[in-house]
């Protein structure tokens, strides 16, 4: 059944919303024609199974925000085994950052993820293939766990609750990562090691394409 375009006045009053990672482009509703593609691009696209429905996004969602969390205590407690302040240690933060194909929305259904984590500079490089490594060996939802840590881009990859993730390492110089935290500026660069501005590289690339996409 082809796509309709009547209630596009409807739209215009209801409460935008969107969902995954990033704000979409343009809350613009379609046109007759646009309506009119995405039926024949779907359509197309059926027979090669890539199309995602809202249940795998909302799966993926909540894995992200799960590793995120392990990544908060591995922090936490890393700060505590190396005699931070307890003030410190509640503040010491940490993130995770999602790039490629996912934070571009163009991934298919069932590819890999992509994922960096960031640390405060009280968090040693050898800590994520060492304690951290070891904190996923104990998570039942994780399979398939292996680290490439002489590689071009150290990285950890594992499958995640059935959700296959590469996951490199960054520790800017900063003594807290907080949520509000970005790394669109070149001044996160300072003071970090080859490896980390690798692991850093892909993100501000995909970034880069992203304000250029916007921009047109």
């Amino acid at each position: 059944m082809p796509f309709q375009n009547q209630n596009n006045s409807k739209l215009q009053n209801q409460p935008q919303s969107h969902y995954g990672i990033i704000s979409p482009i343009s809350l613009a509703p379609p046109k007759d024609i646009d309506c009119i593609h995405t039926q024949k691009l779907v359509e197309a696209m059926k027979p090669s199974g890539v199309l995602k429905d809202g249940e795998e996004l909302n799966h993926r969602l909540v894995v992200l925000g799960n590793l995120n969390h392990l990544v908060n205590e591995w922090i936490s407690e890393l700060g505590e085994s190396k005699i931070l302040s307890p003030s410190a240690v509640a503040n010491v933060g940490g993130k995770i950052f999602i790039f490629g194909s996912y934070w571009l929305g163009v991934h298919t259904k069932g590819a890999d993820r992509d994922a960096i984590s960031v640390a405060p500079r009280h968090v040693e490089r050898s800590d994520s293939f060492q304690s951290f490594f070891e904190n996923l060996k104990h998570q039942e939802e994780i399979k398939n766990l292996r680290a490439v840590e002489d590689g071009y881009v150290p990285v950890v990859k594992f499958e995640f609750d059935g959700i296959e993730m590469d996951l490199v390492f960054a520790r800017p110089s900063v003594q807290t990562v907080s949520d509000n935290l970005g790394l669109r500026d070149d001044w996160h660069l300072r003071s970090l090691d080859t490896r980390c501005i690798l692991s850093l590289n892909g993100e501000h690339i995909y970034t880069s394409l992203k304000r250029k996409d916007t921009s047109c």
